[in-house]
């Protein structure tokens, strides 16, 4: 269950689904610049099965904020190749950002809290590797950050709404 953001999402920080899926509390991402109009914080279970609620979101706030059709579809695509990076590699949570800042969205994905044990299927080399590409090919400029309690990747795109 998602909490629905109001279309300006400034007074809404922290969307997160219920108080049982709350993790482990971890300092913010790098944040937005302070002018940032509009922005929305998820925090999910890194598993795939949550990677579409993120998805969903994104494509959902993005259309409340009046961005085009065709810069929402490359957001929702960024987020869901991050997001699914973060439920397949990562840790236990992961929280999505996104910030409107004048013509950038901000969109940071993070992993973290204690390592766990993926069970990795047998997946053809071919259908990996990707990701990464599709991101870099989409965004403005990307960082990756690691640290021992995860990983956060931050990517930028503009936008002309």
């Amino acid at each position: 269950m998602i909490q629905r953001l109001p279309a300006d999402a400034r007074s809404v920080r922290d969307a997160r689904p219920h108080a049982t899926n709350r993790g482990p509390q971890r300092s913010r991402p790098t944040p937005p610049p302070r002018d940032c109009r509009r922005q929305a914080l998820l925090t999910l279970p890194a598993q795939e099965a949550h990677v579409s609620a993120a998805r969903h979101l994104t494509a959902d706030l993005l259309e409340n904020w009046s961005i085009p059709q065709d810069e929402r579809d490359s957001a929702v695509l960024i987020v869901d190749e991050l997001a699914a990076n973060a439920a397949r590699y990562g840790h236990e949570y992961m929280t999505l950002q996104l910030a409107l800042d004048h013509h950038t969205l901000h969109i940071v994905v993070i992993d973290f809290g204690a390592d766990i044990d993926r069970p990795r299927r047998d997946v053809a080399p071919d259908e990996h590797g990707r990701g990464n590409g599709i991101i870099e090919c989409l965004a403005q400029s990307t960082e990756v950050h690691q640290a021992l309690d995860g990983r956060e990747v931050h990517a930028c795109l503009q936008c002309s709404a």
